[in-house]
């Protein structure tokens, strides 16, 4: 997927931004980010039940990379919690995620972008609540991500079915005042940093 020479310069610059954060900043979020996002979590399956057929409460989230800031306290405090888990799967450019159950402590491979993942053996499942890893974004709920375009096929996969709330995970500097979208580009619903959760614009317009 090639990026517009402006989504490109905008996702340089958050990224620029989150590198010069302190290591402290980065180190602070992960706990915040994993009460509140178990928080949210309890209080979006309270408000949307799940039918009979379901029997556990699905929240797909991601294995951070890089500058990111630590997911694993998020992903244990979902488990510890009772929700089941689970983590993307990588497969060729051009294909969605494919979300597959985890548990801490559960073995870990080396997926097609270096990231770790479940093995093909986990359980493949559809989550309902997304946290979505991003570059950058606004509070129109537009998304700059990494380059592939693997969460904007993936959420439009999911909402063809079913109704997903995407959650995009990041700080505060990286939310620009606008962020270019075009006709494939899938809005995030709300928006989670250490600054707390807020509802993106495009969920008050989706009803």
């Amino acid at each position: 997927m090639i990026l517009s020479a402006s989504k490109a310069d905008l996702r340089a610059q958050a990224l620029a931004r989150r590198a010069s954060l302190s290591a402290e900043a980065v180190a602070a979020f992960a706990p915040f980010l994993a009460e509140t996002g178990l928080a949210f979590a309890k209080s979006h399956f309270a408000e949307s039940p799940l039918p009979a057929s379901h029997e556990v409460d699905l929240v797909g989230a991601y294995w951070a990379i890089g500058a990111e800031a630590a997911t694993m306290p998020l992903l244990c405090a979902l488990d510890d919690a009772g929700f089941s888990v689970a983590l993307p799967v990588t497969g060729p450019r051009g294909t969605p995620l494919t979300f597959r159950r985890w548990r801490p402590g559960d073995i870990l491979v080396k997926g097609r972008m270096g990231i770790a993942e479940p093995p093909v053996t986990a359980a493949v499942v559809e989550p309902g609540l997304l946290f979505v890893p991003l570059a950058a974004a606004d509070r129109e709920g537009n998304r700059i991500g990494y380059g592939a375009g693997y969460y904007d096929l993936t959420l439009a996969s999911f909402r063809e079915s079913q109704r997903v709330i995407a959650v995009g995970v990041c700080f505060s500097c990286q939310i620009l005042d606008r962020v270019p979208a075009e006709a494939h580009d899938q809005k995030l619903d709300y928006l989670l940093t250490e600054e707390g959760v807020t509802p993106c614009a495009s969920l008050s317009a989706s009803g």
